[in-house]
Parts: structure tokens; sequence; C-alpha cells
């Protein structure tokens, strides 16, 4: 069984990719929906909560960071 704390976390990580994963659907934004995608099936490959937690804050700033840019 899944230690807790990585339950919470992959919840949150895969709650967040779900919600960018479905603006860049809507908006027909590639780079969310890319990285909304990413957030969603990362949570399946990876079973350490504070490597889910590091890897999915980068993907975010990431992603902000692409926004901030332009694209």
């Amino acid at each position: 069984m899944p230690d807790p704390g990585y339950l919470v976390v992959a919840l949150v990580v895969s709650s967040v990719g779900f919600v960018m994963f479905m603006y860049g659907k809507k908006q027909h934004r590639p780079v969310q929906m890319g990285s909304g995608l990413l957030l969603l099936l990362f949570p399946f490959f990876v079973h350490d909560g504070l490597w889910l937690g590091v890897v999915g804050a980068a993907v975010c700033a990431i992603v902000w960071g692409s926004v901030k840019a332009g694209l």
C-alpha cells in the first residue's frame, strides 16, 4: 500500500494536471495541454512523493515561464 503522503501529492499533482489539460484543450494551447497530460500520467511512473512534488513543481514553473514568454 502506498504511503499516505505520496497519495496526497499524487492527488494534487494529477488534479493540477487535469485542470491544465482541460484548459489547454479548451483554449487550444499545446503547452498547457501537453504539460497537463504529463502531470496526469507522471504519478503512474514515479512512486516517491518527494520526486513527484519536485517534478510537478518544475513542470508548473516551466509552463509559467513559457506563458510569461508569450507561448
